[in-house]
């Protein structure tokens, strides 16, 4: 075929393109997934891949979402501006912002069904269903399911309903990619249409198939402006049939939760799934959210965040559960 030089790449280029669509199965039934692969993937510049979106001080604004519980575990609310102190690595911060609103949240459901599940799906799906039926009317969910490896099965243009059709159709098979689904999960909030964030787990185990480390994924969470709550269906302590990675499994969920100002809930008793789950769906419809201007310069450096709440005259102690900093870029 003739034609100058330039139109010749330009032809070229244009094939080359169709290909890599053809290849990642444009205008099939849309199913993203993860590989597994035994190295973590890095860039051009040999840092590991990021994920949006990240929480910098690229505003004057720091916005710290914190959930108030009692010795019993249960949500309080009803709490004032003056019953908050916030600190900036150690630093006290004036309060400009305080919310109590309940906003609605993009959230992505992050669904085990490796193969270790199979007496474990039926009441993980109730759980997901009576997590959905407690949340905000106006929330969008996406839903990752993962074994041997992740899949985006259904994104934030799925409703409800669709999300518990897809799950009746999971089987219980393979290894357990947990770091790869969230990674996965993570990459979606991309597209998400809440400005608030949130990735629910329910896992049985650690991690044995993914491509990514704890390691990686931790400095991800640590930037990203999502918060993760885990329900970690866990044998046991004593019980034998335990694997290394189960063994590891609650350290691994608990770190990831803790540093998003999530939570890690640890279930025993497969019949306690579903009040944890409304729980769960109750308490991102119950915080509260602090705001301040940071008082520090933006060195790019990680900034740890503490939120103190002093002792309340005729109230027990309280815990208040936040993210665990940022990054003042």
């Amino acid at each position: 075929m003739g034609g100058s030089p330039i139109y010749r790449s330009f032809v070229a280029g244009l094939a080359a393109t169709f290909s890599i669509l053809c290849g990642l199965g444009l205008g099939q039934d849309p199913q993203v997934l993860i590989e597994p692969r035994p190295v973590p993937r890095h860039g051009p510049t040999g840092e590991a891949d990021r994920v949006t979106p990240h929480l910098r001080v690229d505003t004057e604004l720091v916005l710290i979402p914190v959930m108030v519980t009692d010795s019993a575990n249960r949500l309080v609310t009803g709490l004032e501006k003056e019953h908050f102190k916030l600190y900036d690595n150690k630093v006290e911060q004036v309060i400009t912002h305080f919310a109590r609103e309940d906003a609605p949240v993009s959230i992505g459901l992050v669904f085990d069904c490796s193969g270790s599940m199979g007496p474990k799906l039926q009441k993980s799906r109730a759980a997901v269903s009576a997590f959905m039926k407690a949340a905000n009317p106006d929330d969008e969910f996406s839903l990752v399911t993962f074994s041997d490896r992740a899949r985006l099965v259904e994104d934030f243009h799925s409703g409800p309903g669709e999300i518990e059709n897809r799950l009746l159709f999971v089987q219980s098979r393979g290894e357990t990619a947990l770091l790869d689904a969230i990674y996965l999960s993570m990459n979606e909030m991309r597209h998400a249409r809440h400005a608030r964030k949130a990735i629910l787990i329910i896992s049985d185990g650690g991690d044995n198939a993914s491509r990514y480390t704890s390691r990686e994924l931790k400095n991800w969470v640590r930037e990203a402006d999502v918060q993760i709550y885990s329900i970690g269906i866990f044998e046991p302590p004593g019980s034998r049939s335990r694997t290394l990675e189960e063994l590891n499994g609650p350290a691994l969920l608990d770190d990831i939760a803790q540093d998003t100002g999530g939570r890690l809930f640890e279930v025993y008793d497969l019949n306690d799934l579903r009040d944890i789950a409304t729980k769960i769906g109750s308490a991102l419809r119950n915080q509260y959210v602090l705001g301040f201007s940071p008082t520090a310069e933006r060195d790019g450096k990680y900034h740890r965040i503490q939120v103190k709440i002093p002792k309340i005259h005729g109230l027990p102690s309280l815990r208040a559960t936040f993210r665990s900093g940022y990054y003042a870029r």
